[in-house]
């Protein structure tokens, strides 16, 4: 299906130095926010109670067990009007499990205050079962946009973008584009000199007008040497050929490193993923242009194998080092 955050305003992303859960849950408590300006929906509730007066329709069959005895007391089932419905369950489940897991002190203060909002509401003992329940018929298509978010949450149990096969963050979002913006915004806070999306240089040029224009997704400049980097998301494998490392990526990456002038390295950054067992690949090396694959560990912030910005992007400017 198409989804309405495939084309969301990546100034969430730029006008933070937030990790990305925490920008994913602010942006789940923004979605929250707006569902419960225009009210949270009641339903009614099937009840079963033994109480001493008659209500609804009497369980004879449970009267007969619970008040052989006691026969003052009803054994009643009946259906009150109330907000303890399974969507808003599931809702304030997340709420619990984002608490645990939020340490951005505005966002835990927020949690709070939708917690006391749902109060009254019961956590769900039963996710998936729950999810297997909601309704959203027209009466409950505002609610659409909040229980995806809850899905991925509640069903993932982890912060780990590419694992599972239920709904995953992909579903939301244009996830190339959060990753190259992520990673940008990342390199950017190490004091880089960071261009993403250059558009300077064309792969060919037909009566003096450049074609083909180039696009690499991150360039990094110091002084008059250049390194550029595409962001791919994409999950490698160490059990296919080269990992799974595209040959059409190493093509468009080799046309970087020769367009662009005083570009001696060219990288493909990767999602770090359980399974890849070395955490740098040098592909080729051609005369002066070499090609490298890394990966920048989301949930943890940071590149792999070493500090890859502070160590490797600032003296390969300079000297070109190898990184394995």
């Amino acid at each position: 299906k198409k989804s309405p955050y495939k084309n969301f305003n990546m100034a969430n992303l730029k006008s933070t130095n937030l990790p990305l859960l925490e920008i994913f849950i602010t942006m789940f408590l923004e979605e929250l926010s707006i569902l419960i300006k225009k009210g949270i929906k009641s339903d009614y509730i099937e009840k079963k109670e033994n109480l001493k007066f008659l209500k609804g329709k009497l369980n004879i069959s449970e009267q007969i067990k619970q008040n052989y005895i006691h026969k003052e007391r009803f054994f009643v089932e009946y259906k009150e009007f109330m907000k303890n419905r399974i969507e808003n369950k599931l809702i304030k489940t997340t709420l619990k499990y984002l608490y645990k897991k939020s340490k951005y002190n505005k966002n835990q203060q927020r949690i709070r205050e939708f917690l006391f909002v749902f109060d009254e509401i019961e956590i769900s003992k039963n996710i998936k079962n729950d999810f297997k329940k909601v309704n959203l018929d027209r009466q409950m298509k505002e609610y659409e946009k909040i229980l995806d978010w809850c899905k991925i949450f509640l069903n993932q149990k982890s912060f780990s973008l590419y694992k599972g096969k239920e709904i995953s963050f992909a579903l939301l979002f244009d996830m190339n584009l959060l990753f190259e913006s992520y990673v940008g915004k990342y390199l950017k806070n190490k004091g880089l000199d960071v261009s993403l999306q250059d558009r300077k240089h064309s792969l060919a040029f037909l009566d003096g007008k450049g074609k083909f224009l180039l696009k690499p997704d991150i360039v990094i400049k110091k002084g008059e040497d250049i390194i550029i980097a595409d962001t791919k998301w994409k999950i490698l494998n160490n059990e296919k050929a080269h990992q799974g490392v595209s040959q059409n990526d190493m093509y468009q990456l080799y046309a970087y490193g020769t367009k662009y002038g005083n570009c001696k390295e060219v990288y493909l950054i990767y999602p770090k993923s359980e399974g890849i067992e070395n955490n740098v690949y040098t592909f080729f090396e051609n005369g002066n242009l070499k090609l490298e694959v890394t990966f920048f560990d989301i949930k943890n912030e940071k590149f792999e194998k070493n500090d890859f910005v502070d160590l490797e992007f600032k003296k390969s400017c300079k000297n070109h080092k190898k990184l394995i």
